[in-house]
């Protein structure tokens, strides 16, 4: 059997809406995960929301509510957007729950455990919107002397009562790691990223706080609480049943495990380099691998409020479509890069490859045979010309596989839609319209082929666009049971599927084209 699979993303900070950027995580890590259950893996799928910390607490006095009832409110947003973008997480994750707060303390006095933690006094300058502290020398100066991180966002100093570990103590393990799993950090710009930071050295990280009570309670210490880093770290541990569940931590966060957490490239440094220095303290396992993917911007411009150009991802998944919002985002973004989208790009996107390549392929395909065969499947007659078609989609189905194990879903997607190509053209060289006057025997093989073909293209691409191939499929008569795995293609499943007296109806379009309004251009 083969080794279970753990991916999660990050958890996404609800002090407000979710935007196009939290959905496009979402969206390619579920694929992902979907991609490895029809590999046959035992996944587990994580996602959720980090409500603690001093900018909720921040936004809630703003809003004069409490910090939880803000949480409940902001975080059912996010669960609503995974389950609307059609996201098969196995867990929701709310770092308010109970259990949750014992993984933490418990991680928590396992460094302690370790002698990696220490009380002292923190001076220095913290960002409260990254809910990060930073080093002297990585402050720069903005207009008017306003102090700024890296990240752009102010600083401020702070001087306070607080817990430290030890992260100074681990600059040299962490470099080993980077060199003996090359692969740790992806892709390989963020990873040389990191490593250039840490070798410049690195100091103790402060881990509590004393000036705001919005947080996960450190255990033995009175009017402190973690970090909020600390605490949301964690969650990927609670979720695999960190303290308590032995049975679950071994199939799930287990030492050389399978685990990976899809994160974006401005939070590489507290996954790359805290996260395992905190897991080593505590004697725990490591992920496999942290990917920081890149930015969405719109029309090629970051997203900000003050700019009013933030996406709300429900709006578009209302207007184009959940699968056409999917298929745009995992295809025209190179996942690691940078990306831009616009209303223009996913209406084109959409109606070239899903209406008018793939949708067209298989309405006019089944249309045919509803009309000439009265849905009677055709009778099969290969010929070198089919054969040829249909080894083609074999190999594009395990390029689609290989590319989606290394986490190149816009490869993947390059993949299926020469595959998508090659059927247009062989059905536009074979005629079938014509065949059906002349050649009635090849007319039926070369339907066949094109069948055959189509639910192949169906089961490829399952991971992408789910909702609209499992409509496909279901049209096709094509069963869980008689396969819509990968191991389904080339397989010979369409002998079965004919042998067992299935009937086509009519189809349905699966994909109508997109038009813009007026508001777009």
């Amino acid at each position: 059997m083969s080794q279970p699979f753990t991916i999660t993303t990050a958890i996404s900070y609800p002090n407000g809406r979710p935007h196009i950027g939290h959905a496009y995580e979402v969206i390619a890590t579920d694929a992902i995960a979907r991609f490895q259950r029809m590999m046959g893996r035992d996944v587990f799928f994580q996602t959720g929301t980090d409500e603690h910390g001093l900018k909720m607490a921040q936004t809630a006095r703003n809003r004069d509510i409490e910090p939880n009832v803000l949480a409940d409110e902001m975080s059912s947003y996010f669960r609503d957007m995974n389950d609307g973008l059609n996201i098969s997480y196995d867990r929701f994750i709310r770092t308010s729950e109970p259990d949750h707060h014992r993984a933490s303390q418990a991680i928590w006095q396992a460094m302690e455990a370790s002698g990696d933690l220490y009380l002292g006094r923190y001076e220095g300058w913290y960002s409260v919107r990254d809910e990060a502290f930073y080093d002297e020398k990585e402050i720069v100066e903005g207009e008017g002397g306003v102090k700024l991180s890296p990240q752009g966002t102010p600083v401020e100093w702070t001087v306070e009562e607080s817990w430290f570990f030890r992260l100074s103590a681990y600059q040299d393990r962490l470099l080993q790691l980077y060199n003996d799993q090359p692969d740790f950090i992806q892709p390989d710009s963020r990873r040389n990223e990191i490593m250039r930071f840490v070798e410049g050295g690195l100091s103790d990280l402060s881990i509590s706080r004393t000036s705001f009570d919005w947080g996960v309670k450190v255990p033995g210490s009175e009017g402190h609480v973690m970090y909020v880093w600390v605490d949301a770290l964690t969650n990927y541990l609670t979720g695999c049943g960190y303290p308590d569940d032995a049975d679950r931590m071994a199939r799930y966060w287990s030492e050389g495990g399978d685990i990976t957490h899809i994160i974006g490239k401005d939070i590489v440094r507290f996954h790359a380099v805290y996260w395992p220095a905190f897991l080593m303290s505590a004697k725990l396992p490591l992920p496999k691998q942290v990917f920081g993917h890149g930015f969405l911007l719109n029309r090629g411009e970051k997203m900000s409020k003050s700019l009013g150009n933030v996406a709300d991802p429900m709006e578009l998944a209302g207007r184009f479509g959940v699968d056409q919002l999917r298929y745009f985002l995992l295809s025209e973004v190179t996942f690691g890069n940078d990306g831009s989208y616009s209303a223009e790009a996913i209406v084109a996107r959409s109606n070239s490859d899903l209406a008018n390549s793939f949708g067209n392929l298989a309405q006019r395909t089944l249309s045919f045979i509803a009309k000439n065969l009265e849905g009677r499947l055709p009778e099969p007659a290969a010929q070198d010309v089919d054969s040829a078609l249909l080894q083609s989609i074999t190999e594009a189905a395990q390029t689609f596989q290989s590319a989606m194990a290394d986490l190149a879903p816009s490869a993947a997607i390059e993949a299926w839609m020469r595959a998508v190509f090659a059927c247009n053209a062989y059905i536009d060289a074979q005629a079938p319209w014509t065949l059906r006057k002349t050649d009635p025997a090849r007319m039926e093989a070369v339907l066949a082929t094109l069948y055959e073909a189509i639910a192949s293209l169906a089961i490829m691409i399952q991971p992408v666009i789910p909702a609209s191939a499992t409509a496909l499929l279901d049209q096709m008569g094509i069963s869980s049971a008689q396969g819509r795995s990968y191991d389904a293609i080339g397989s010979g499943f369409y002998a079965e599927l004919r042998a067992s007296g299935f009937v086509l109806s009519q189809p349905k379009p699966l994909f109508p084209r997109l038009e813009l309004a007026e508001t777009d251009a």
